[in-house]
Protein backbone atom coordinates (compact mmCIF):
# COMPACT_ATOMS: atom_id res chain seq x y z
CA UNK A 1 0.00 0.00 0.00
CA UNK A 2 1.42 3.42 -0.90
CA UNK A 3 2.31 6.05 1.62
CA UNK A 4 0.11 8.52 2.03
CA UNK A 5 1.13 12.14 1.90
CA UNK A 6 0.13 14.93 4.53
CA UNK A 7 -1.89 16.84 2.13
CA UNK A 8 -3.65 13.15 1.37
CA UNK A 9 -4.48 12.77 5.29
CA UNK A 10 -5.77 16.10 5.51
CA UNK A 11 -8.77 15.52 3.01
CA UNK A 12 -9.10 12.31 3.80
CA UNK A 13 -10.25 13.30 7.21
CA UNK A 14 -11.12 17.22 7.37
CA UNK A 15 -14.70 16.54 6.18
CA UNK A 16 -14.97 14.62 9.37
CA UNK A 17 -15.14 18.05 11.02
CA UNK A 18 -18.99 18.72 9.42
CA UNK A 19 -20.02 15.54 9.77
CA UNK A 20 -20.01 15.34 13.76
CA UNK A 21 -20.63 18.92 14.26
CA UNK A 22 -24.01 17.99 12.76
CA UNK A 23 -23.67 14.24 14.84
CA UNK A 24 -22.88 16.46 18.07
CA UNK A 25 -25.66 19.09 17.53
CA UNK A 26 -28.59 15.65 18.05
CA UNK A 27 -26.20 13.88 20.94
CA UNK A 28 -25.52 17.12 22.72
CA UNK A 29 -29.17 18.84 22.25
CA UNK A 30 -31.60 15.24 22.31
CA UNK A 31 -31.94 15.05 25.75
CA UNK A 32 -32.74 18.48 26.20
CA UNK A 33 -34.85 18.66 23.01
CA UNK A 34 -37.21 16.13 24.28
CA UNK A 35 -37.72 16.66 27.98
CA UNK A 36 -38.16 20.48 26.90
CA UNK A 37 -41.65 19.34 24.52
CA UNK A 38 -42.88 17.27 27.76
CA UNK A 39 -40.70 13.57 27.69
CA UNK A 40 -40.81 11.91 31.07
CA UNK A 41 -37.45 11.31 32.11
CA UNK A 42 -38.11 7.78 33.30
CA UNK A 43 -39.71 7.36 29.81
CA UNK A 44 -36.57 9.34 27.82
CA UNK A 45 -34.27 6.34 27.28
CA UNK A 46 -36.77 5.14 24.43
CA UNK A 47 -35.94 8.16 22.66
CA UNK A 48 -32.37 7.23 22.47
CA UNK A 49 -33.17 3.63 20.62
CA UNK A 50 -33.70 5.05 17.93
CA UNK A 51 -30.37 6.15 16.99
CA UNK A 52 -28.30 3.01 17.59
CA UNK A 53 -31.38 1.02 15.96
CA UNK A 54 -30.97 3.06 12.76
CA UNK A 55 -26.99 2.73 13.14
CA UNK A 56 -27.92 -1.27 13.31
CA UNK A 57 -29.28 -1.71 10.18
CA UNK A 58 -28.31 1.03 8.08
CA UNK A 59 -23.93 1.30 8.43
CA UNK A 60 -23.78 -2.71 7.52
CA UNK A 61 -25.72 -2.64 4.59
CA UNK A 62 -23.58 0.65 3.28
CA UNK A 63 -21.11 -0.87 3.80
CA UNK A 64 -22.01 -4.10 1.83
CA UNK A 65 -23.52 -1.82 -1.05
CA UNK A 66 -20.00 0.43 -1.07
CA UNK A 67 -17.87 -2.89 -1.30
CA UNK A 68 -19.44 -3.29 -4.93
CA UNK A 69 -19.88 0.16 -6.00
CA UNK A 70 -18.05 1.77 -8.65
CA UNK A 71 -19.00 5.58 -10.30
CA UNK A 72 -15.99 6.85 -12.24
CA UNK A 73 -16.96 10.48 -11.16
CA UNK A 74 -17.78 9.81 -7.59
CA UNK A 75 -15.68 6.54 -6.67
CA UNK A 76 -16.82 4.37 -4.18
CA UNK A 77 -17.57 5.61 -0.75
CA UNK A 78 -18.69 9.39 -1.86
CA UNK A 79 -22.04 8.60 -3.58
CA UNK A 80 -23.35 7.67 0.03
CA UNK A 81 -21.79 11.03 1.42
CA UNK A 82 -23.53 12.39 -0.92
CA UNK A 83 -27.24 11.16 -0.39
CA UNK A 84 -26.71 11.33 3.84
CA UNK A 85 -25.26 14.81 3.66
CA UNK A 86 -28.70 16.23 2.03
CA UNK A 87 -30.90 14.22 4.02
CA UNK A 88 -29.17 14.96 7.14
CA UNK A 89 -29.10 18.78 6.27
CA UNK A 90 -33.22 18.87 5.63
CA UNK A 91 -33.90 16.85 9.29
CA UNK A 92 -31.49 19.11 10.99
CA UNK A 93 -33.85 22.07 10.31
CA UNK A 94 -36.78 20.43 11.08
CA UNK A 95 -35.66 18.59 14.29
CA UNK A 96 -35.48 21.35 16.26
CA UNK A 97 -39.18 22.77 15.78
CA UNK A 98 -40.61 19.48 17.13
CA UNK A 99 -42.39 21.94 19.73
CA UNK A 100 -43.26 24.67 17.63
CA UNK A 101 -45.75 23.18 14.93
CA UNK A 102 -48.57 23.74 17.46
CA UNK A 103 -48.97 20.27 18.59
CA UNK A 104 -48.46 20.82 22.35
CA UNK A 105 -46.35 20.29 25.43
CA UNK A 106 -45.97 16.62 26.14
CA UNK A 107 -48.65 15.87 23.37
CA UNK A 108 -47.76 12.42 21.84
CA UNK A 109 -48.21 14.23 18.56
CA UNK A 110 -45.01 16.62 19.14
CA UNK A 111 -43.05 13.50 20.69
CA UNK A 112 -43.83 11.44 17.60
CA UNK A 113 -42.59 13.79 15.42
CA UNK A 114 -39.61 14.62 17.51
CA UNK A 115 -38.83 10.97 17.56
CA UNK A 116 -39.28 10.51 13.70
CA UNK A 117 -37.00 13.35 12.77
CA UNK A 118 -34.45 11.66 15.10
CA UNK A 119 -34.79 8.30 13.53
CA UNK A 120 -34.29 10.20 9.83
CA UNK A 121 -31.57 12.06 11.61
CA UNK A 122 -29.51 9.21 12.48
CA UNK A 123 -30.46 7.31 9.51
CA UNK A 124 -28.99 10.12 7.40
CA UNK A 125 -25.88 10.63 9.71
CA UNK A 126 -25.05 6.75 9.76
CA UNK A 127 -25.03 7.10 5.68
CA UNK A 128 -22.37 9.60 5.34
CA UNK A 129 -20.53 8.82 8.53
CA UNK A 130 -19.29 5.39 7.27
CA UNK A 131 -17.55 6.95 3.82
CA UNK A 132 -14.85 8.79 6.31
CA UNK A 133 -14.17 5.35 8.23
CA UNK A 134 -14.18 2.81 5.14
CA UNK A 135 -11.63 5.15 3.36
CA UNK A 136 -8.96 5.01 5.95
CA UNK A 137 -8.63 0.35 5.45
CA UNK A 138 -9.68 1.37 1.52
CA UNK A 139 -6.47 4.07 1.47
CA UNK A 140 -3.90 3.74 4.76
CA UNK A 141 -1.16 1.33 5.53
CA UNK A 142 -0.74 -0.34 8.65
CA UNK A 143 1.97 2.22 9.46
CA UNK A 144 -0.36 4.92 8.92
CA UNK A 145 -4.02 3.87 9.87
CA UNK A 146 -3.23 4.24 13.31
CA UNK A 147 -2.63 8.25 12.64
CA UNK A 148 -5.50 8.43 10.19
CA UNK A 149 -7.82 7.70 12.50
CA UNK A 150 -6.47 9.80 15.33
CA UNK A 151 -6.39 12.62 12.74
CA UNK A 152 -10.05 11.81 11.93
CA UNK A 153 -11.46 11.89 15.72
CA UNK A 154 -8.97 15.15 16.15
CA UNK A 155 -11.23 16.86 13.58
CA UNK A 156 -13.79 15.35 14.88
CA UNK A 157 -13.65 16.98 18.05
CA UNK A 158 -13.68 20.26 16.88
CA UNK A 159 -16.68 20.15 15.06
CA UNK A 160 -18.00 18.70 18.88
CA UNK A 161 -16.77 21.71 20.03
CA UNK A 162 -18.28 23.89 17.74
CA UNK A 163 -21.41 22.09 18.16
CA UNK A 164 -20.99 21.96 21.65
CA UNK A 165 -20.25 25.24 22.16
CA UNK A 166 -23.26 27.00 19.88
CA UNK A 167 -26.16 27.29 21.74
CA UNK A 168 -24.10 29.18 25.00
CA UNK A 169 -22.30 31.84 22.24
CA UNK A 170 -25.45 32.73 21.02
CA UNK A 171 -26.80 33.14 24.28
CA UNK A 172 -24.29 35.26 25.24
CA UNK A 173 -24.76 37.00 22.26
CA UNK A 174 -28.17 37.98 23.15
CA UNK A 175 -30.60 35.08 21.72
CA UNK A 176 -33.47 34.09 23.89
CA UNK A 177 -31.90 30.90 25.40
CA UNK A 178 -36.21 30.33 27.16
CA UNK A 179 -39.13 29.85 24.93
CA UNK A 180 -42.81 29.35 25.81
CA UNK A 181 -43.24 25.92 27.49
CA UNK A 182 -43.23 22.91 25.38
CA UNK A 183 -41.34 25.28 22.30
CA UNK A 184 -36.94 24.68 21.85
CA UNK A 185 -34.95 28.57 22.87
CA UNK A 186 -34.02 29.77 19.55
CA UNK A 187 -30.47 29.78 20.64
CA UNK A 188 -30.66 25.66 19.96
CA UNK A 189 -32.80 26.17 16.86
CA UNK A 190 -30.15 28.70 15.71
CA UNK A 191 -27.13 26.53 16.33
CA UNK A 192 -29.20 23.69 14.34
CA UNK A 193 -29.57 25.80 11.35
CA UNK A 194 -25.59 26.82 10.93
CA UNK A 195 -24.76 23.22 11.72
CA UNK A 196 -26.69 21.75 8.36
CA UNK A 197 -24.72 24.65 6.49
CA UNK A 198 -21.50 23.76 7.93
CA UNK A 199 -22.26 19.78 7.20
CA UNK A 200 -23.16 20.48 3.52
CA UNK A 201 -19.72 22.45 3.17
CA UNK A 202 -17.29 20.30 4.76
CA UNK A 203 -19.14 17.55 3.01
CA UNK A 204 -18.33 18.95 -0.66
CA UNK A 205 -14.64 19.70 0.49
CA UNK A 206 -14.43 15.43 0.63
CA UNK A 207 -15.74 15.22 -2.25
CA UNK A 208 -14.00 17.49 -4.10
CA UNK A 209 -10.78 16.64 -2.84
CA UNK A 210 -10.75 12.86 -2.05
CA UNK A 211 -9.64 10.84 -5.12
CA UNK A 212 -10.98 7.00 -3.93
CA UNK A 213 -8.44 4.09 -6.06
CA UNK A 214 -9.88 2.74 -8.76
CA UNK A 215 -10.96 -1.42 -8.29
CA UNK A 216 -7.72 -2.03 -10.09
CA UNK A 217 -5.43 0.13 -7.99
CA UNK A 218 -7.53 -1.50 -4.74
CA UNK A 219 -6.70 -5.05 -5.94
CA UNK A 220 -2.90 -4.32 -6.27
CA UNK A 221 -2.33 -2.70 -3.26
CA UNK A 222 -4.61 -4.99 -1.15
CA UNK A 223 -3.13 -8.06 -2.96
CA UNK A 224 -6.09 -9.63 -3.59
CA UNK A 225 -8.06 -9.76 -6.90
CA UNK A 226 -11.03 -8.28 -8.53
CA UNK A 227 -13.07 -10.90 -8.20
CA UNK A 228 -11.92 -10.78 -4.27
CA UNK A 229 -13.44 -7.39 -4.33
CA UNK A 230 -16.84 -8.47 -6.03
CA UNK A 231 -17.49 -12.13 -4.75
CA UNK A 232 -20.78 -12.48 -3.78
CA UNK A 233 -20.55 -13.31 0.00
CA UNK A 234 -23.63 -13.74 2.68
CA UNK A 235 -23.26 -11.27 5.95
CA UNK A 236 -23.45 -14.73 7.38
CA UNK A 237 -20.60 -16.30 5.84
CA UNK A 238 -18.77 -12.59 6.13
CA UNK A 239 -19.21 -12.99 9.58
CA UNK A 240 -17.95 -16.89 9.89
CA UNK A 241 -14.50 -15.87 8.61
CA UNK A 242 -13.94 -12.62 10.80
CA UNK A 243 -10.95 -12.20 12.26
CA UNK A 244 -11.00 -13.19 16.25
CA UNK A 245 -9.92 -9.87 16.86
CA UNK A 246 -13.45 -8.65 15.63
CA UNK A 247 -15.84 -10.69 17.70
CA UNK A 248 -13.22 -9.74 21.28
CA UNK A 249 -13.47 -5.91 20.80
CA UNK A 250 -17.39 -7.03 19.93
CA UNK A 251 -17.16 -7.66 23.98
CA UNK A 252 -15.17 -4.72 24.82
CA UNK A 253 -17.29 -2.56 22.92
CA UNK A 254 -20.93 -3.70 24.81
CA UNK A 255 -19.70 -2.43 28.05
CA UNK A 256 -18.45 0.80 26.02
CA UNK A 257 -21.11 1.88 24.22
CA UNK A 258 -23.62 0.85 27.27
CA UNK A 259 -21.92 3.26 29.37
CA UNK A 260 -21.96 6.39 26.60
CA UNK A 261 -25.56 6.91 26.17
CA UNK A 262 -26.74 7.35 29.47
CA UNK A 263 -24.43 10.04 29.16
CA UNK A 264 -25.86 11.23 26.65
CA UNK A 265 -29.14 11.01 28.01
CA UNK A 266 -28.81 12.25 31.22
CA UNK A 267 -26.20 14.76 31.50
CA UNK A 268 -28.65 17.69 31.59
CA UNK A 269 -31.01 16.36 33.73
CA UNK A 270 -27.50 15.49 36.00
CA UNK A 271 -26.41 18.77 36.24
CA UNK A 272 -29.89 20.54 36.87
CA UNK A 273 -30.31 17.90 39.63
CA UNK A 274 -27.30 18.51 41.12
CA UNK A 275 -26.16 22.12 40.56
CA UNK A 276 -29.26 23.93 39.82
CA UNK A 277 -31.53 21.63 41.92
CA UNK A 278 -34.13 22.07 39.42
CA UNK A 279 -35.88 19.17 37.58
CA UNK A 280 -38.58 21.46 35.77
CA UNK A 281 -37.51 21.64 31.98
CA UNK A 282 -39.57 24.85 31.33
CA UNK A 283 -37.51 26.75 34.22
CA UNK A 284 -34.46 29.17 32.92
CA UNK A 285 -32.42 26.59 35.49
CA UNK A 286 -33.13 23.46 33.57
CA UNK A 287 -32.48 25.25 30.24
CA UNK A 288 -29.02 27.05 32.28
CA UNK A 289 -27.72 23.45 32.89
CA UNK A 290 -28.65 22.78 29.28
CA UNK A 291 -26.25 25.32 28.08
CA UNK A 292 -23.82 23.92 30.74
CA UNK A 293 -23.98 20.58 29.54
CA UNK A 294 -22.33 22.03 25.90
CA UNK A 295 -19.68 23.73 27.85
CA UNK A 296 -18.87 20.76 29.45
CA UNK A 297 -19.23 18.49 25.99
CA UNK A 298 -17.02 21.49 24.72
CA UNK A 299 -14.46 20.75 27.89
CA UNK A 300 -14.20 16.71 27.09
CA UNK A 301 -13.49 17.88 23.33
CA UNK A 302 -10.82 19.75 23.80
CA UNK A 303 -9.10 17.35 25.91
CA UNK A 304 -9.76 14.82 23.22
CA UNK A 305 -8.13 16.98 20.50
CA UNK A 306 -5.35 17.17 23.12
CA UNK A 307 -4.64 13.77 24.08
CA UNK A 308 -5.63 12.57 20.76
CA UNK A 309 -1.98 14.36 19.10
CA UNK A 310 -0.65 12.26 21.60
CA UNK A 311 -2.40 8.98 20.74
CA UNK A 312 -1.07 9.33 17.14
CA UNK A 313 2.31 8.36 18.90
CA UNK A 314 0.87 5.28 20.54
CA UNK A 315 2.43 1.93 18.86
CA UNK A 316 1.54 -1.76 19.07
CA UNK A 317 2.67 -2.14 22.30
CA UNK A 318 1.49 1.14 24.07
CA UNK A 319 -2.48 1.31 22.71
CA UNK A 320 -3.81 -1.72 25.26
CA UNK A 321 -2.49 0.11 28.42
CA UNK A 322 -3.66 3.70 27.39
CA UNK A 323 -6.73 1.78 26.80
CA UNK A 324 -7.21 0.47 30.26
CA UNK A 325 -5.83 4.09 31.75
CA UNK A 326 -8.54 6.14 29.71
CA UNK A 327 -11.11 4.21 30.49
CA UNK A 328 -10.53 3.72 33.97
CA UNK A 329 -10.06 7.48 34.30
CA UNK A 330 -13.66 7.89 32.45
CA UNK A 331 -14.91 6.52 34.85
CA UNK A 332 -13.68 8.34 37.50
CA UNK A 333 -15.12 11.03 35.74
CA UNK A 334 -19.00 9.62 35.46
CA UNK A 335 -18.17 9.05 39.00
CA UNK A 336 -17.87 12.57 39.80
CA UNK A 337 -21.31 14.00 37.63
CA UNK A 338 -23.13 11.58 40.32
CA UNK A 339 -21.78 12.92 43.22
CA UNK A 340 -20.31 16.48 42.52
CA UNK A 341 -22.15 19.69 43.20
CA UNK A 342 -20.18 22.19 41.21
CA UNK A 343 -19.08 23.38 38.14
CA UNK A 344 -15.68 22.74 39.00
CA UNK A 345 -16.29 19.18 39.51
CA UNK A 346 -18.61 18.85 36.38
CA UNK A 347 -15.62 20.53 34.32
CA UNK A 348 -13.47 17.87 36.24
CA UNK A 349 -15.19 14.91 35.00
CA UNK A 350 -15.94 16.24 31.49
CA UNK A 351 -12.37 16.55 31.32
CA UNK A 352 -11.64 12.90 32.38
CA UNK A 353 -14.18 11.48 29.73
CA UNK A 354 -12.35 13.50 27.13
CA UNK A 355 -9.81 11.38 27.50
CA UNK A 356 -11.88 8.27 27.50
CA UNK A 357 -13.32 9.91 24.30
CA UNK A 358 -10.94 9.53 22.00
CA UNK A 359 -9.47 6.56 23.31
CA UNK A 360 -12.69 4.48 22.26
CA UNK A 361 -13.28 6.50 19.31
CA UNK A 362 -9.65 5.60 17.64
CA UNK A 363 -7.66 2.45 19.43
CA UNK A 364 -10.34 -0.19 18.68
CA UNK A 365 -10.70 0.71 14.93
CA UNK A 366 -6.47 1.04 14.92
CA UNK A 367 -6.52 -2.68 16.36
CA UNK A 368 -9.41 -3.65 14.23
CA UNK A 369 -8.18 -2.17 10.76
CA UNK A 370 -4.91 -3.85 11.27
CA UNK A 371 -6.53 -7.19 11.17
CA UNK A 372 -8.32 -6.76 7.47
CA UNK A 373 -7.14 -8.18 4.55
CA UNK A 374 -8.88 -5.85 2.40
CA UNK A 375 -11.55 -7.75 0.78
CA UNK A 376 -14.73 -7.16 2.87
CA UNK A 377 -13.39 -4.26 4.93
CA UNK A 378 -16.21 -1.78 4.15
CA UNK A 379 -18.95 -4.63 5.35
CA UNK A 380 -17.11 -5.57 8.41
CA UNK A 381 -16.86 -2.26 9.20
CA UNK A 382 -20.22 -1.73 9.06
CA UNK A 383 -21.29 -4.69 10.95
CA UNK A 384 -18.76 -3.94 13.92
CA UNK A 385 -20.81 -0.81 13.90
CA UNK A 386 -23.33 -3.19 15.32
CA UNK A 387 -21.02 -3.58 18.76
CA UNK A 388 -21.80 -0.21 19.16
CA UNK A 389 -25.54 -0.39 18.43
CA UNK A 390 -26.62 -3.26 20.39
CA UNK A 391 -25.06 -1.98 23.57
CA UNK A 392 -27.13 1.27 23.57
CA UNK A 393 -30.32 -0.51 22.18
CA UNK A 394 -29.89 -2.30 25.69
CA UNK A 395 -29.34 0.41 27.52
CA UNK A 396 -31.86 3.00 26.41
CA UNK A 397 -34.61 0.36 26.95
CA UNK A 398 -33.59 -0.80 29.86
CA UNK A 399 -33.37 2.58 31.20
CA UNK A 400 -36.91 2.68 32.74
CA UNK A 401 -36.17 -0.28 35.14
CA UNK A 402 -32.79 0.98 36.28
CA UNK A 403 -33.64 4.54 36.44
CA UNK A 404 -35.82 3.39 39.55
CA UNK A 405 -33.71 1.14 40.69
CA UNK A 406 -30.84 3.74 41.71
CA UNK A 407 -33.25 5.94 43.12
CA UNK A 408 -35.20 8.04 40.48
CA UNK A 409 -32.42 10.50 40.00
CA UNK A 410 -30.48 10.80 36.79
CA UNK A 411 -27.45 11.35 38.17
CA UNK A 412 -27.24 8.43 39.79
CA UNK A 413 -27.39 6.47 36.19
CA UNK A 414 -23.33 7.52 35.82
CA UNK A 415 -22.91 5.01 38.42
CA UNK A 416 -23.98 2.30 36.61
CA UNK A 417 -22.05 3.70 32.99
CA UNK A 418 -18.72 3.99 35.63
CA UNK A 419 -18.82 0.38 35.89
CA UNK A 420 -19.56 -0.25 32.50
CA UNK A 421 -16.79 1.93 31.59
CA UNK A 422 -14.20 0.02 33.46
CA UNK A 423 -14.97 -3.34 32.68
CA UNK A 424 -13.64 -2.03 28.87
CA UNK A 425 -10.82 -1.12 30.18
CA UNK A 426 -9.89 -4.11 31.99
CA UNK A 427 -11.73 -6.45 28.91
CA UNK A 428 -9.14 -4.72 26.26
CA UNK A 429 -6.39 -7.41 27.34
CA UNK A 430 -8.72 -10.14 26.14
CA UNK A 431 -7.75 -8.57 22.52
CA UNK A 432 -4.32 -9.47 20.81
CA UNK A 433 -3.38 -6.68 18.92
CA UNK A 434 -1.87 -8.13 16.01
CA UNK A 435 -1.84 -7.47 11.72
Amino acid sequence: MPKLTKLQMFMMTFGFFGTQIAFSMQTGSMGRIFQTIGADPNSLGFFFVLPPLAGLFVQPLIGYFSDRTWLPRFGRRMPYLIGGTLVSFVVMLLLPNSGSLGFGFGSATALWFGAITVLFMDLSANVSQQPFKMIIPDMANEDQSGLLWSMQNVWGNLGSLVAFTFPFILTSAGVANTAPRGEVPMSVKIAFYASAVILVLSALFTILNVKEYTPEEMAKYHGITITDQNEQVSFKNILQSAPKVFWLLGVVEFFIWFAVPYMWTYSTGALAENIWHVTDPASAGYQAAGNWFGIVQAVYSVVSILVGLLFTKLTKRTRRPAFTISLVLGGIGFLLIAFGTTKFTSVIAFALFGITWIAILSIPFTILTNSLDGKHDGILLGLFNCFMCIPQIVASSTSYLVLPLVGGKMANMFIVAAISLMLAGILIWIVKDNK
